[in-house]
């Protein structure tokens, strides 16, 4: 039984561990998150039902930071993650995909685990899309910094 709060407490300490490694990987010479605290605020009316899904967009909230880069502005994204980097499907993709049209969004980054969900979904709510499939977090990296087009 986990109380309310604690699963996306659990995901936001995952994706801060994650963000640290990656930061390491991307910039050895950094010392962000060595040298400034980060506090997450995950409002409790944003707790998901099906489980967390935002670790993947934490995670790059957190390097977008640390890396005084910013994303680029037409991107969604959803994916849970874990210690190794490795991107974990999530619920609710259909919905997921219609948020992201109803508010613009041109490009959207999935886990690659939740490709049959996408690949059910109607044609009309792909058409014009850029969808990337995600098996680790090197791909969400590089599609939110434009490292990929």
């Amino acid at each position: 039984y986990h109380l309310p709060g604690s699963v996306m407490e659990e995901s936001t300490q995952i994706a801060y561990t994650v963000s640290r490694t990656q930061l390491a990987d991307i910039d050895s010479s950094s010392s962000y998150f060595d040298d400034n605290d980060v506090h997450m605020h995950v409002p409790e009316g944003a707790t998901p039902k099906d489980g967390p899904s935002a670790g993947v967009t934490m995670t790059t909230a957190m390097l977008s930071l640390a890396l005084n880069k910013p994303i680029r502005n037409d991107l969604a994204m959803t994916g849970e993650i874990s210690l190794t980097g490795k991107v974990l499907p999530v619920g609710g993709i259909k919905e997921k995909v219609m948020a992201a049209r109803r508010a613009g969004i041109k490009c959207i980054v999935l886990p690659d685990q939740n490709k049959r969900d996408y690949d059910e979904m109607p044609e009309y709510l792909k058409d014009g899309l850029e969808v990337h499939f995600a098996v680790d977090y090197s791909t969400v990296y590089d599609v939110a910094f434009g490292e990929v087009n």
